[in-house]
This record gives structure tokens, C-alpha cells and sequence, in this order.
């Protein structure tokens, strides 16, 4: 076995190994949970969210779980607000001043321009409800009949439909000197304001704890696979925490919130909500004041969802106190969050699902980006994004290349040495040590690119699956969705055929190649005929299958990635070429492809 395939076999095994050590030493971190609730759960009478209700209050039964109505039903049963924005469509129901209707107006459910927006909110009786929804928490001598809930039915005072810069205020008299006002706006993107007013006239002082809550009927339909986190995002104090819906159920019981629940007091910078892999709810308060953040699981009623508790209020006699917050409901678009966040909201880039990796990931799409704004196909970018890699890392390949080529220039001399050392393991090693000193060659000096090569492409990985920016983005042709796999199947030779490819999970999806998976396969093979096979049978056997075993195993992967590959391995074909040729070495490619046919051909005669 020469020293170059030991190289790349010790790269592809120190590769596992880096992997195996990050997941041991960095293991994702546990929520910080806070057994010592403060108020009690009261799920609705129409089984909705679990309002946070008067301190001391008594735990009520929760109610029976409502029979599940069409979306078009459930939307007629209220009173409702029209919401037209560039991106949203929706409604706002006047039972409990709900934010409970909203579609993504620039996103499809598939890549049919037929097909029906994404339907992000959904109303309380539909399947899989899903809706946003504030109050007051009453204390003293007020109860929860005296402050606004999940059902109060509020009055429209000011304004007709919610778009931008057109707000509308909804008002409700409680009948006992407490007026209340919830002001809604929203932005062109996917930013809600809500201003939430109470005007004291009762002729005493009042006391009462505004809320905002983002609530789940049901575990949602998810992808559920390891490369994106899906479920609760928590920033707390500057740090991100993030739940697994599977995981919420095994939060800790907490009596008081008659949940399983986790309950954390945040100081500033702060904000918490649901994140699915492309859309996201998420409740954010004042970044400059405290508040409780609240992630639960209300066993009873099968509901998941977040809570923001903030500061107590007095109000007193005569007087009127506001307070406002943000809701963010919508896409994960990256231009839209980095606006967020520059207005103010404390690293809302973190939303997106970077990974462990995050110092490779966040730089890595930004640079895609950036080349999706000059060029204008995110299919064109990832091969630019994949040159401008190459060039980063050509000084190391180089010396890699270099090193290499000097190899193959050792072979006879190497072959010497064996034959002199026969079987004595120390004096061949000392000797192979003693002429790469001479020589000046480093041995290892191949592994480092192919090592540096898997944390990128493991990041590339995560940015293709979890950026929104790839979903259902063209590049040519057939590629209509650089997010999923390649359409083509060689099953009905391309489309040639009138036959529908192999649906995912059947037995022969694995056999249905594309396009791009080929292509893949015969540029990792050209690669490897730069230089001849190992002498090795085992070996040579292995080094043969390499290509085409990558070539199943990539075939499901998302095009884009395959496209990187692609480029990756035809860029490191032409530097691979050039460099040898230049350190005096000529890759005899054809000799090596027919030397390969004469040895299968060996093989097969052996057996018969």
C-alpha cells in the first residue's frame, strides 16, 4: 500500500474521528428549567391556550378537546380583520383579539403554481391550531372575567384592515372602570407591533401582568431529521437555547403550571417562540427589560407553547399605562431577520438553525448570498461559492499536490527499501523516515485538504437543507428546487420514458439515479485516474466501488449539494493536473483507465 492511499484512508478515518470527538465533547446543552413557577394553568373553555392566570388562583378543569372543524369553518365561526401586507394574508379574529390566520403570500406549499400558499397560523377547532394571543393577567381584587382573555369579544375603533401603515385598535370595556385597547401594525415583512392599552377609571390603583402567547394544538407534521432543529427557540439573556417538540413533554412537571414546563427569568435580550425548518412565530419583548420567558406542555389538551410574562403593571387612579411588544410571523428570510436585527432585536439571526459549526455555516451563507445578488441563481452561486473555496484553500493544496508528485518520484527508491527491510517493520519505518527527510516530503501533507474539506461541506450541507433562500430555487433545466434531490431518474431513462420515478421510502428510490448523482460518480472517478491503482487487490477493489457506492449514497442529497461536489471534485481534477505537471510528473489518466479494465478483466478470470 503506498503512502498516498494511506493517506487518504487515515484522512477518511481521522475525519470520523473529528466528528465522534465534537459530538463528545460538545454535547447540545440541557434546558434551564425553573421548578418554582408562579402562576397556575387554566386552559379555555374551547380547549386554547393555557393563559397565565391570577397569582394564587385555583387550578380549574380544563375543558373537553373541541371536535376538529375545516379551516373554513373554524374562519367563519368570528368576527374578523382583514390582513394584507406584500407578504402576508390573513385575518385577526375579534373573539379574543386573535392573530390566528396567516398565509405566506410569496410561498407555495409545492413547486405547482397551482398549489396553495403556506399556511402558517391556523384557528383554535381546526387540526394542528396554531395562533398568537395576548392579555392581562389579573392580581388583587381583579379577576379573570374583569380582564381580557382568550375569548373576550373586543370592538373595532380605529382603522378597517391591518396592512402597512395602516393600524387597527380594538377596544373592550370590562363594565367596571377598566377600558382596555389593543393596537395591532405590521410591517411590508413579517413584523407585528402590538400595543396593549388599560385606562384605570375604577378610582383606585390597579396591579395586572400583560402577556403574550404563541400556542400548538398538537405536535406539528416535521422532517424530523438531525440537520435542522425544529420546535422551540429560546434567547435568554443573550443565550440560545433550543427544544425539540419531542423533547417538551419531558420538561420537568411543573404543579403550579399544571404542564410540563420551563420557566426562566430573563433580564434583557430576550425573545422566544416556535422555529420550524423554513417559518417561524416568535414573541419578542422590550430587549431592555425583564420578563419570563415560559416554554410548556399542557399534557390534557396536547397544546405546546411559549410565554412571554412581562413586568407587572400599576396603574393608578385616573391614569392609563401601554405597553408594547413584536411578534414576528413568517419566513426565515435572511435580509428580513438581519433588518430585525439591527433594529433591535438581540441576535434574531440565530433563529436560523446554524449548527455546531456556526463560525463556518453563518459566513458561508452569507457569502452565497452575497453571489446569489450579483448573479442571480443560487445554482451559479454555489459553483462560484465552491471556486471562491478553492482558491482559499490552494495554498494548502499546492503543498499537498507538491508533496504528492514528490511521491511518485520516491516509488522506485521506496520499493528498494521494502525489498532490503523484508519483514522488519522498525528498520523499514526508520528508513522511510530517514529519505522523506532527506527528500524533504511530507508524507501527511495529503490529508490536511481532504480534512478541511468535511467541516465545509458538512456546513454547505446545513446550509442548503435549513436556508429558506434554497427552497425551490431553480438553476437549470430540470433543477427546478436546489433544496431537494434531482428529479431525473435513469429508471425512465431521464424522462424518456412515460413512467413516474420511484417515490421516497420505496425499495427502488435508492436505484433511481439522476443527472447529477452521475455526473457526480464519473468526476470522482476521473479524480482517482490520476494516478494508478494501488497494488493492493483489497485495496484496489475498494479505491474501484469508492465512486459509485458515493454515487447511491449522495443521490438522495439535496442538488445543491451535489452541484458543490461536482464542482469541488472538477476543480480539484484541473489543480490536481496542473501541479503534477509542473513538478515534472505526467498523469498517464488513459494508461490508468485502461490498466484498471485489464485488471477487472484478471479478476474475472481468476474466479471462473
Amino acid at each position: 500500500m503506498d503512502d498516498q492511499n494511506k493517506n487518504l484512508i487515515l484522512a477518511t478515518a481521522l475525519s470520523f474521528l473529528v466528528i465522534l470527538g465534537w459530538f463528545f465533547f460538545f454535547p447540545p446543552e440541557e434546558p434551564i428549567v425553573d421548578p418554582n413557577a408562579t402562576p397556575t394553568a387554566v386552559v379555555q373553555e374551547d380547549g386554547s391556550a393555557a393563559l397565565p392566570p391570577a397569582t394564587g388562583s385555583v387550578p380549574t378543569a380544563p375543558a373537553a378537546a373541541t371536535v376538529a372543524q375545516t379551516r373554513e369553518t373554524a374562519l367563519a365561526e368570528n368576527t374578523r380583520l382583514k390582513i394584507e401586507t406584500p407578504s402576508l394574508t390573513g385575518s385577526i379574529s375579534l373573539t379574543g383579539g386573535r392573530l390566528d390566520d396567516l398565509a405566506l403570500s410569496s410561498y407555495r406549499e409545492t413547486l405547482d403554481d397551482a398549489s396553495d400558499n403556506v399556511t402558517l397560523l391556523s384557528p383554535v377547532g381546526t387540526d394542528n391550531a396554531y395562533y398568537a394571543l395576548y392579555g392581562w393577567a389579573p392580581s388583587g381584587s381583579l379577576t379573570y372575567e374583569q380582564v381580557p382573555g382568550a375569548n373576550t369579544q373586543w370592538s373595532l375603533t380605529q382603522g378597517e384592515n391591518l396592512a402597512p401603515n395602516s393600524p387597527v385598535t380594538l377596544t373592550w370595556d370590562n363594565g367596571a372602570g377598566l377600558v382596555f385597547h389593543r393596537i395591532f401594525s405590521v410591517d411590508e415583512n413579517f413584523m407585528f407591533t402590538v400595543t396593549q392599552k388599560v385606562e384605570n377609571t375604577t378610582g383606585a390603583a390597579q396591579r395586572i401582568q400583560p402577556y403574550g402567547i404563541v400556542a400548538r394544538h398538537g405536535e406539528p407534521e416535521i422532517e424530523g431529521f438531525f440537520i435542522a432543529h425544529e420546535g422551540v427557540v429560546v434567547m435568554a439573556d443573550g443565550v440560545l437555547d433550543e427544544i425539540d417538540y419531542d423533547d417538551m413533554p419531558e420538561l420537568p412537571t411543573v404543579a403550579r403550571e399544571a404542564a410540563n414546563a420551563s420557566v426562566v427569568e430573563v433580564g434583557e435580550k430576550g425573545w422566544v417562540g416556535f422555529a420550524d425548518k423554513y417559518w417561524m412565530t416568535t414573541l419578542i419583548p422590550d430587549s431592555s427589560k425583564p420578563f419570563t420567558s415560559v416554554v410548556k406542555y399542557v399534557p390534557s389538551h396536547d397544546i405546546y407553547q411559549t410565554e412571554t410574562r412581562l413586568q407587572p403593571v400599576d396603574i393608578a387612579a385616573g391614569e392609563t399605562a401601554e405597553v408594547t411588544t413584536r411578534l414576528f410571523a413568517g419566513a426565515k428570510e435572511w435580509d428580513a431577520i438581519k433588518e430585525y436585527e439591527a433594529a433591535g432585536v438581540y441576535n434574531f439571526i440565530d433563529s436560523i438553525d446554524w449548527g455546531w459549526f456556526f463560525f463556518l455555516t453563518k459566513p458561508i451563507f452569507a457569502v452565497l448570498h452575497w453571489l446569489n445578488t450579483l448573479i442571480g441563481n443560487m445554482g451559479w452561486s454555489i459553483i462560484a461559492l465552491t471556486l471562491l473555496i478553492k482558491a482559499l484553500l490552494f495554498p494548502l493544496a499546492y503543498k499537498s499536490y507538491v508533496s504528492m508528485a514528490k511521491m511518485k518520484e520516491l516509488q522506485p527508491q521506496m520499493e528498494k527499501i521494502k525489498e532490503k527491510a523484508g519483514d522488519d517493520r522498525q528498520k523499514l519505518q526508520q528508513a522511510m523516515m530517514d529519505l522523506y527527510k532527506k527528500e524533504k516530503v511530507n508524507p501527511a501533507a495529503g490529508c490536511l485538504p481532504i480534512l478541511l474539506q468535511i467541516p465545509i461541506f458538512f456546513s454547505l450541507y446545513k446550509v442548503i437543507f435549513n436556508t429558506i433562500e434554497l427552497r425551490h430555487a431553480p438553476w437549470v433545466g430540470w433543477i427546478r428546487d436546489l433544496s431537494a434531490p434531482d428529479p431525473s431518474s435513469i429508471l425512465n431513462l431521464f424522462g424518456a420514458l412515460p413512467y413516474a420515478t420511484p417515490e421516497p421510502g420505496s425499495l427502488f428510490f435508492i436505484l433511481s439515479l439522476g443527472v447529477l448523482p452521475i455526473i457526480l460518480g464519473i468526476s470522482m472517478w476521473l479524480q482517482q485516474k490520476l494516478n494508478p491503482a494501488p497494488t493492493d487487490a483489497t485495496q484496489a477493489m475498494i479505491f474501484a466501488w469508492m465512486p459509485w457506492v458515493f454515487m447511491f449514497m449522495l443521490g438522495s442529497f439535496a442538488s445543491g449539494l451535489v452541484i458543490y461536489w461536482i464542482a469541488n471534485n472538477v476543480i480539484t481534477f484541473i489543480q490536481q493536473y496542473s501541479i503534477m505537471r509542473s513538478q515534472g510528473y505526467k498523469p498517464d489518466i488513459f494508461g490508468n483507465i485502461k490498466a484498471g479494465f485489464k485488471r477487472n478483466k484478471a479478476i474475472e478470470g481468476d474466479k471462473k
